[in-house]
């Protein structure tokens, strides 16, 4: 169920990206007096079409992999002399340039939206409050205590977890980071500087909470099952949503954490689990079955999840904003998300993030999958972001994609003549074999990370 429920939502993303992308182009092609052939959503034969009065075909094809808009153009066919005024390559090149860069903008224009949305709608947070802190860590040599609010990072606000973590991954392979905090209960605030050396550099995933030391506070979670997973050893062992775990082996087991660790280091052995139940209490034998981690450690592993516990309110945040405030709201969400995938590119390039953290299809489509089923605000936030992305490395100046035909038109701009058609075609050659290998490289870190 799972892997429909994520092809499912991975078409919806994609088709719904795809479109709006393609609709740019279409939408400022025809207002600059351009005939658009065909609008496709998907590559390949349709296997659904139809024509409207303009003489233009729509499509959905069986490759879900991106789409385009074939416009009348001199250059891939005989133009009737009655139509040339309607062919591409006649308008002028600012004309063009405002076709190519529809595409990319549209994108930009639905993250917006998106964000619009979820700021009017609003949106409940978790207070980045910090719950405990590793001594000999930077946090730690910070002075970093729990119970702390982290407020800012960089002198970036950080109203939610989310905000702290894109905080820290935006600041990859810094050497600093400061840190504007307030103690719980306290309206004072105070800048921590953290010494970290390339901060993240060749981490993959990046862990930035891990590395800093820091651990965010959360609810205790008694030992209470609230599900039980088909065929795992707690089903097996016959353990129930809403048992109590009291005691393993005859030691009192504390929490929900200090069960798992207890699970986890228990790998193929028998332990006696006492249990409460309506009242009662229980002794069943559980053997945990073996999972082998990335690193090589083996670890237990029952098939259970914890019973969900309610958040304290003055741990809990509520942000919204009125119609027309969301919208500066959305657009420099739009920007902060636009500079941050900018940045990362730069990083990669440089060295700083491991080539292993591009994403494919199947990263897409899992992320999708778990997005959808965390409901509607997390399904839209991904959505805008993956619209942003889509905007951004379409504006890359790689032949073949729309930044490249952009650099292209500029520098036809510039010299009042466009580039000769064999340096056009030698650039589209390279553009194709460095965005097929980008590609190939995304699918093979894909599979990697599912293996």
């Amino acid at each position: 169920m799972g892997v429909i429920q994520n092809i499912l939502a991975v078409i919806v993303v994609l088709g719904v990206l795809i479109t709006i992308h393609e609709y740019g182009h279409f939408w400022v092609a025809r207002r600059c007096g351009i005939k658009v052939l065909r609008f496709s959503i998907g590559f390949g034969k349709p296997f659904w079409s139809w024509t409207d009065r303009h003489g233009t075909e729509y499509g959905v094809a069986a490759i879900p992999l991106g789409g385009y808009v074939k416009m009348l153009d001199e250059r891939e066919g005989p133009v009737d002399p009655a139509e040339r005024h309607l062919a591409f390559n006649t308008k002028s090149v600012w004309k063009r340039i405002a076709v190519v860069s529809a595409g990319p903008l549209a994108n930009f224009l639905l993250a917006i939206v998106a964000y619009w949305a979820l700021f009017v709608a609003g949106t409940t947070t978790v207070v980045p409050m910090v719950g405990a802190v590793a001594p000999d860590s930077p946090a730690g040599r910070a002075g970093l205590a729990p119970k702390t609010e982290i407020v800012a990072i960089n002198g970036q606000a950080t109203p939610s977890w989310d905000e702290v973590n894109l905080r820290l991954i935006g600041a990859i392979g810094d050497d600093s980071l400061t840190l504007t905090t307030r103690a719980e209960g306290a309206s004072a605030t105070r800048e921590q500087s953290l010494e970290v050396t390339r901060f993240l550099v060749d981490q993959d995933p990046p862990r930035p909470l891990v590395t800093l030391g820091i651990t965010a506070w959360r609810p205790q979670l008694p030992a209470v099952l609230g599900r039980v997973l088909d065929g795992g050893a707690a089903q097996a062992a016959g353990l129930q949503a809403g048992d109590r775990i009291v005691s393993i082996d005859g030691t009192l087991v504390v929490d929900w954490i200090d069960f798992v660790e207890r699970v986890r280091g228990a790998p193929g052995e028998t332990l006696s689990v006492l249990v409460a139940r309506d009242g009662k209490e229980e002794t069943l034998s559980l053997t945990p079955a073996s999972n082998s981690l990335d690193d090589g450690r083996v670890v237990g592993q029952v098939g259970a999840g914890v019973e969900n516990v309610s958040w304290p309110e003055q741990y809990q945040r509520e942000l919204s904003f009125g119609p027309l405030a969301a919208v500066g709201q959305a657009v420099g969400k739009t920007g902060e998300m636009t500079v941050l995938t900018l940045d990362s590119i730069r990083k990669m390039l440089v060295g700083l993030i491991a080539p292993s953290n591009l994403s494919g299809p199947i990263t897409i489509a899992r992320i999708a999958g778990d997005t959808a089923r965390s409901g509607l605000e997390a399904f839209l936030g991904f959505m805008a972001y993956l619209s942003i992305s889509l905007g951004v490395l379409n504006l890359l100046p790689i032949p073949v994609l729309d930044g490249g035909h952009l650099l292209f038109y500029l520098v036809e701009a510039v010299r009042g003549k466009p580039l000769s058609q064999e340096v056009q075609n030698a650039g589209l050659k390279i553009g194709m074999a460095l965005v097929g290998s980008l590609m190939l490289m995304a699918i093979y870190f894909d599979l990697m990370r599912l293996w």
